[in-house]
């Protein structure tokens, strides 16, 4: 473990400072940060910023990334859309092993390393064996993504998936869902498993997933939340995705997703939503307000033509959100910060939108935005180089002719918005030196048991 970095430029909470010198304790935590100082010894960098974290992660899609682009055989007139996709998914997913995550997830997670995120909120609601069976341990393919995520290096707040329902008002599920099931006390047994697991890691936080309201009943996340809540690091929860399933829960309850949400639980801080693509101003407003994330996933949103989140309105009602790979179609936080700004640059036909009266460089803000919010949805102290915070951080090579002449603010604008190469020279996860000049110390291996797994699945 790193005992001392020190930085020629470094983004810490007040600003960027000069000649920062930070010490590291035992656990891995910031224990001092001072600036103006003249290096001495330990680890030497050009650009140090946070570590990103990306709040909504499906592991077991890193696999099939890539093989929803063939257009299915629909009726006359059918279009293509989330729901033929998750055919697709469905499909695939039910060859998946413990084994086959544990490789899938060492491999998904050493390239968000590489690409600068330093953390993971994986929303896994593959539980059980092929047949619905449950494991010996309820919680096996959650702690199979957990113990990859050690191996590689990588932060980890575990998010089970609370599912047992196949549509709103309690429809039975369908065939394929049988992997995702579980009621009440048995959900809760995967979570305590995870909790104690997680008690002896600093890089691992446990919060819960329920899935979607269409997913769950309000009896049951209650009881849920009744007997874990005050131990959960975060509460996740899809939400308006498409307008399907906003159709769907009016014709149910005669409300909008997220107005319902509202009515029936208490929203706020600890709740991360993700996507929450198709809101009224009166939901968009509502959000903003509780002080809960929006979990926005513009690559993953982009390919399943989900469409465009309320990101001005939200962001003008000082709405907090963070960013996620979700499908891992993408697996680069300054592509899903790019797209986000992009989005909205073609929604409203304007440029520079996601910006705010304290920061007027587009790029920073959206990084200052993503920091902040994936602290708070991972339930970690993690975002910010400042005494008491997880020693997480990202490297950027400013030597790079993306980056070359460029400094602080104009730095971070350039990094997100000139260019496909990855700038991110090393990464420190807890104080550990995760990733050497853009390299991990087994990668090869990874690789190596990434190729055999998909291998396997194919036969």
């Amino acid at each position: 473990m790193v005992a001392k970095i020190w930085s020629s430029s470094a983004l810490l909470p007040q600003g960027w400072a000069e000649s920062v010198e930070i010490r590291l304790d035992d656990e891995g935590n910031i224990a001092q940060v001072a600036t103006d100082v003249t290096y001495s010894d330990g680890e030497r960098a050009a650009v140090l910023i946070p570590g990103i974290a990306n709040v909504h992660s499906h592991a077991h899609q890193r696999a099939m990334a890539g093989l929803g682009e063939r257009a299915s055989q629909t009726a006359e007139g059918a279009k293509d859309s989330f729901w033929t996709w998750r055919k697709v998914m469905y499909h695939y997913l039910e060859r998946i092993q413990p084994e086959h995550l544990f490789h899938i997830c060492a491999q998904l997670y050493l390239e968000m390393l590489k690409a600068g995120y330093t953390c993971v909120g994986e929303f896994q609601y593959l539980h059980h064996a092929i047949d619905g069976t449950p494991y010996a341990n309820r919680a096996e393919m959650s702690l199979q993504c957990m113990n990859a995520a050690a191996t590689v290096g990588l932060g980890f707040t575990a998010l089970p998936v609370l599912y047992r329902y196949g549509g709103f008002g309690a429809a039975e599920p369908l065939a394929g869902q049988k992997r995702f099931l579980n009621d009440s006390d048995d959900f809760v047994k995967i979570v305590d498993s995870l909790q104690a697991a997680a008690k002896t890691d600093a890089n691992t936080s446990v919060g819960i997933a329920p899935h979607s309201l269409r997913a769950i009943s309000q009896s049951l996340l209650k009881d849920v939340i009744n007997s874990c809540d005050d131990t959960l690091a975060a509460i996740h929860l899809h939400i308006a995705e498409q307008t399907r399933e906003v159709d769907d829960c009016l014709a149910w309850s005669q409300q909008r997703p997220v107005d319902w949400l509202f009515d029936h639980f208490e929203v706020d801080h600890n709740w991360c939503l993700i996507h929450a693509t198709h809101m009224s101003a009166e939901e968009t407003a509502k959000m903003a307000k509780s002080g809960c994330i929006a979990g926005l996933c513009p690559t993953t949103e982009a390919n399943l033509g989900d469409g465009f989140f309320n990101a001005v309105e939200y962001f003008n009602a000082d709405g907090c959100w963070a960013i996620g790979s979700d499908s891992h179609i993408s697996i680069d936080p300054i592509e899903e910060l790019r797209w986000l700004e992009y989005g909205q640059r073609l929604a409203t036909r304007n440029r520079n939108v996601l910006v705010s009266t304290q920061q007027g460089n587009t790029g920073r803000n959206l990084l200052d935005g993503a920091l902040a919010g994936g602290a708070q949805a991972c339930g970690r102290k993690i975002g910010r180089i400042e005494s008491g915070y997880r020693g997480d951080f990202i490297l950027l090579d400013d030597q790079h002719p993306r980056l070359y002449g460029r400094a602080e603010d104009d730095l971070i604008d350039s990094w997100i918005f000139s260019g496909n190469a990855n700038l991110v020279s090393s990464v420190y996860v807890g104080g550990e030196k995760v990733i050497d000049q853009g390299r991990h110390a087994d990668e090869e291996a990874i690789a190596s048991n990434f190729r055999r797994t998909l291998d396997e699945l194919a036969n």
